[in-house]
């Protein structure tokens, strides 16, 4: 199947066919160094959201980590 870009007011559109399920709402669009066209779902990225990050901040309590050593041979040079 083949799709041509059209010019609507300022932006150019490509035409998404029927035979394509649309599932979600929004999407994110990019462009790849060879020229392909891609959309990806639009989603929420956690490390953006800011309740994710005050909910899963480190707060200092290290209760439940294993105590532990590196020896000299597992560092790597």
């Amino acid at each position: 199947m083949t799709v041509k870009i059209r010019r609507v007011g300022t932006s150019d559109v490509l035409t998404v066919p029927k035979s394509i399920k649309k599932r979600y709402k929004e999407y994110e669009v990019y462009q790849d160094r060879n020229g392909a066209i891609v959309y990806m779902p639009k989603r929420n990225n956690p490390f953006k959201n800011s309740e994710f990050i005050a909910k899963h901040l480190y707060d200092g309590d290290d209760t439940g980590f294993i105590d532990g050593e590196v020896r000299d041979d597992e560092l790597l040079h």
